[in-house]
C-alpha cells in the first residue's frame, strides 16, 4: 500500500524522512470507534471465562509457590525466544541459576531479568495499582541490566530511529515513529491506561500493546517490555492475583501473524482482527496454563500419598520438589537442614525410584531434576 494513501480508519500517518519514512500513531482512544463484532464478543467471554479458571486454581493448589515460580519463568523463556534467545525452562531452575552462583550466559540473563520484572512489575502493581511512564522506564532497566543490550541507554527513551523487521523479505520493514515524537505518545499511552481506557479491559489490553510496540520507544527490549505490560494489566484489571499467564507461547507460535495483524491495524485500521486475535491468545494461554496447574496438583497430590509422611529425607527432599525441582547435594543440604551424605543418600534413593534424573554425567557437583514434574512444565502446548 503507497504510505502517502492510508485509508481514513487507519490510526496513524507516514512521515517522510530522507527516502524513507517512518509512522506516527494517533493518540489514544482511537478516534475510529472499534465495532464489538460476534466474534470478538465470543473470545472475550472465553477468556474471561479461562482467567476466572486459572486465578481460582491457583489460590486453592497446594503447589502454589511452584505454579507461581513456574509460570513467570515460562513466559521468560518464550518472551525471550521470540527475540532470538537460545533457553529452555530447566535451564531456569538449575541450582544457583537465578542466585548467581554461576557465570550466568547472557541468553539466560535475559530470561532471569524478565522473570525479575515481572515480579517487581506485580509488586508494584499491588502497591500502587497505577502503570506510569516511570514504572516502565524501571521495568526496562530491569530486563536489560547485565544482558546484552546493556549498553543502549537501559531505562530511558531512545535517542535515535529504530526499524522492526518484516516477518518475510517480500515486506517492507516498519519505522516507528522519529525520537522525538516518543516522549508525547508515551505520556498519552500513561493517561489512557490511567482512565481506565474507552473499552472492556482485554480490548484496552490489545491497544494498549499495539499502541507500545508500534511506539517502540527504546533503543532495544520493545517487545519483551510490551509483554510484560500485558500480564501487568491483567493483575491490575483483577483477571490475575499474580502472573500466572505465559501469552508469550502464543504470540511465538504465531508470531509472522503477530507482526502482520498490528502492521493491518496501522496501515487498514484493522483493529477486531487484530483483537480477536490478541484476546484468543490470552484465553487459549490461561486454559493451557489451568490445565499445568490441575496437573501439578494431581502430581503433588500422589507424591503425598507416597511421601506425605516425611518420616525420612528421602520423603521431605520428594516434597520440596513441589519448590525446588533442580537441585543438587548442597542445595538439599540447605533445604532440608541434612548432612551432605544423608542429601546424598536421599537424592541417589529418588534417582533409583525414578523420580529424579541426574543430568550432568560427572561424578562430582552433580545435578538432579524431578523428571514427573519438568514433564509438566516443559512440556509444548498442542
Amino acid at each position: 500500500m503507497p504510505r502517502e494513501s492510508l485509508p481514513e480508519a487507519a490510526p496513524g500517518k507516514y512521515r517522510s524522512f530522507g527516502d524513507g519514512a517512518y509512522y506516527i500513531p494517533d493518540e489514544l482512544p482511537p478516534e475510529t470507534e472499534i465495532k464489538m463484532s460476534d466474534d470478538l464478543r465470543d473470545a472475550i467471554e472465553n477468556a474471561v471465562l479461562q482467567l476466572g479458571r486459572l486465578g481460582g486454581i491457583g489460590e486453592e493448589t497446594d503447589t502454589s509457590p511452584l505454579l507461581y515460580t513456574t509460570m513467570i519463568r515460562r513466559e521468560a523463556v518464550e518472551s525471550v525466544l521470540i527475540e532470538g534467545a537460545d533457553v529452555d525452562i530447566e535451564e531456569m531452575f538449575r541450582p544457583g541459576q537465578i542466585e548467581g552462583d554461576r557465570t550466568t550466559e547472557k541468553d539466560v540473563q535475559e530470561a532471569i531479568n524478565y522473570e525479575e520484572a515481572v515480579r517487581f512489575g506485580a509488586e508494584e502493581i499491588d502497591e500502587t495499582g497505577e502503570i506510569t511512564v516511570d514504572l516502565i522506564h524501571r521495568l526496562h532497566r530491569t530486563l536489560l541490566e547485565g544482558a546484552r543490550d546493556e549498553a543502549k541507554h537501559i531505562g530511558e527513551f531512545r535517542h535515535g530511529p529504530v526499524h522492526i523487521p518484516p516477518p518475510s523479505r517480500a515486506e517492507e520493514r516498519f519505522v516507528p515513529p522519529a525520537a522525538h515524537e516518543v516522549p508525547r505518545l508515551v505520556k498519552n499511552l500513561e493517561r489512557y491506561v490511567e482512565s481506565g481506557g474507552a473499552y472492556h479491559n482485554l480490548v484496552d489490553n490489545g491497544i494498549v500493546h499495539y499502541q507500545f510496540e508500534t511506539i517502540h520507544p527504546y533503543g532495544d527490549g520493545n517487545g519483551r517490555l510490551g509483554r510484560v505490560l500485558i500480564t501487568l494489566q491483567l493483575v491490575r484489571d483483577g483477571y490475575l492475583n499474580r502472573p500466572l499467564l505465559y501469552p508469550s507461547a502464543y504470540f511465538n507460535e504465531h508470531k509472522v501473524e503477530y507482526v502482520r495483524r498490528m502492521r493491518a491495524v496501522s496501515e487498514e485500521g484493522a483493529w477486531e482482527p487484530w483483537l480477536e486475535f490478541f484476546i484468543e491468545g490470552i484465553g487459549q494461554q490461561a486454559e493451557h496454563a489451568f490445565d499445568r496447574t490441575g496437573e501439578l496438583r494431581d502430581l503433588r497430590r500422589e507424591y503425598e500419598r507416597e511421601y506425605g509422611h516425611e518420616k525420612t529425607a528421602t520423603d521431605r527432599l520428594a516434597m520440596r520438589l513441589f519448590q525446588r525441582p533442580y537441585v543438587d547435594a548442597a542445595t538439599v543440604a540447605e533445604m532440608l537442614d541434612v548432612t551432605d551424605q544423608t542429601a546424598r543418600n536421599a537424592l541417589s534413593e529418588l534417582e533409583a525410584s525414578g523420580i529424579l534424573e541426574e543430568t550432568t554425567g560427572k561424578q562430582r557437583y552433580r545435578e538432579y531434576k524431578a523428571i514427573d514434574i519438568f514433564d509438566i512444565l516443559s512440556r509444548p502446548v498442542e
